[in-house]
């Protein structure tokens, strides 16, 4: 699927998809807000037309959701300014039959924008778009791939409200080994798997290997890397609204939270990135298995901005589970050569595919945000010339990382971060930061005023 970049899809792409699919006729307009979490609305064909031509409105108090889809008003972006509309316009490749939805059903991606053309300083992608294009400056292309783990459960709850695996259709028990890389577990879910794998092909996303990851009922299936970031993001965002959808429809429930279960391991989202000059070429290759300069660089720059970006990289009360040593979940800004226990690794392969995976956000985090994140701390690295420290050999999670360089342990102290920091402001627009802090405290205070079970089965007797 081929995607320009920031640009706007003209109507004569639509003209073109209805012309080949006549019968299509309920059509989902889909903007990604901060959370990840997909909103729109569903369209006639003539109304698709319409987007394609001139826009189509929405309130731009959806920039400012929680992760409910709750309205914000701390933001002071929802009564203040009558929650005036702003113009959604589609992102060119986009538009594509989703076949779970039925014959007549396609869904088409939309960016955010000021009513006199302006792109929208709160929508993720062109906060992704804006620090592209400081390597686009320099004649620097950043390739990116978006891999993401997530879960099958049974959609069932049990009566204490808590979550199982989910069960194979010929089986009425749960599976409870981990089988990392087990065949029979994709044999299991076979049914889903060709369903998934058609429905890619279909919306010509670059879907590749499938394994059974370390917990009953994980899985992590690869996206295939693209010299276009933005585009590697749609990609993500395409594919976990398919595998969501093609769950539900074979009587599963797919999730991508960071931590579902406590006993198991969590589903994290690993980001791939090498770096193209101006002739195609990758500015990290080597045959020293470290990499260039330019890489090593790259990575001094995330680990001195990990701490900073956390708040995106793991943004919900959830995420902070997920972070424990030895369960393949980063705990410390560290760095190695084919080595997963770091949180920046540079895996093995020939020399013109050095590359780094960034391995510390949760599946949880929004695409464009956790890259936008990345390739800011790589940009600054490179920029300054940012020595990374000696890589990790062994166990990276024995590494003392103590210090200001450590992330934050908790959600309170990534968000003070995140808002506190200059280099974020820099890169992401200080206006984003700011609404993004303030939607993430009014998040935690929502969050925590609930009273969830264990308060009871704790407090309730011997408080």
């Amino acid at each position: 699927m081929s995607k320009s970049s920031g640009a706007i899809a003209p109507r004569s792409e639509a003209e073109a998809f209805f012309a080949a699919n006549p019968d299509v006729d309920s059509i989902e307009m889909i903007y990604t807000d901060m959370g990840g979490v997909p909103r729109g609305k569903r369209l006639r064909q003539h109304e698709v037309l319409a987007v394609y031509e001139s826009g189509r409105m929405m309130p731009g108090s959806i920039t400012v959701v929680d992760i409910t889809g709750q309205d914000t008003v701390e933001t002071g972006l929802v009564w203040e300014d009558g929650d005036a509309d702003r113009s959604m316009k589609p992102i060119p490749g986009t538009l594509v039959r989703t076949p779970w939805g039925g014959d007549k059903a396609a869904q088409f991606l939309v960016d955010f924008y000021e009513l006199d053309g302006t792109p929208h300083d709160l929508d993720p992608r062109h906060v992704l778009g804006r620090v592209v294009d400081r390597f686009a400056a320099e004649g620097l292309t950043p390739v990116v791939a978006v891999e993401l783990e997530f879960y099958l459960v049974d959609p069932r709850r049990a009566r204490d409200g808590a979550i199982r695996p989910a069960r194979p259709p010929y089986s009425r028990d749960t599976p409870r080994n981990v089988e990392v890389y087990g065949l029979r577990e994709l044999d299991d879910f076979r049914p889903f798997f060709d369903a998934l794998y058609a429905a890619t092909d279909l919306q010509g996303l670059p879907l590749e290997s499938a394994i059974s990851e370390f917990a009953p009922g994980q899985f992590e299936i690869t996206l295939r890397h693209k010299p276009d970031a933005l585009g590697a993001c749609d990609d993500a965002i395409m594919y976990k609204r398919l595998v969501k959808a093609i769950a539900q429809a074979h009587g599963l429930e797919a999730t991508f939270m960071a931590k579902p279960f406590a006993e198991q391991a969590g589903s994290g989202m690993h980001i791939h990135v090498s770096m193209n000059d101006a002739d195609g070429a990758n500015i990290f290759a080597s045959n020293d298995t470290e990499g260039s300069d330019a890489l090593r660089h790259a990575i001094g720059g995330m680990i001195g901005s990990v701490g900073d970006a956390f708040a995106l990289f793991a943004p919900h009360a959830n995420s902070y589970r997920r972070f424990k040593a030895n369960s393949y979940a980063p705990v410390a800004p560290t760095w190695g050569v084919n080595n997963r226990t770091v949180s920046f690794r540079i895996p093995a392969g020939p020399p013109a595919s050095r590359h780094i995976e960034h391995r510390a956000c949760g599946a949880d985090a929004n695409p464009y945000l956790a890259v936008a994140a990345v390739l800011a701390g790589m940009h600054h690295g490179m920029t300054h010339k940012t020595d990374p420290g000696p890589a990790v050999v062994g166990n990276g999670y024995d590494r003392d990382n103590a210090g200001d360089e450590k992330p934050p342990s908790n959600w309170f102290a990534a968000v003070d971060r995140f808002d506190a920091s200059d280099l974020m402001r820099d890169y992401l627009g200080a206006r984003f930061v700011d609404m993004f802090s303030i939607v993430k405290r009014v998040e935690q205070d929502r969050y925590f005023s609930a009273v969830p079970a264990i308060d009871y089965d704790w407090y309730l007797r011997n408080a």
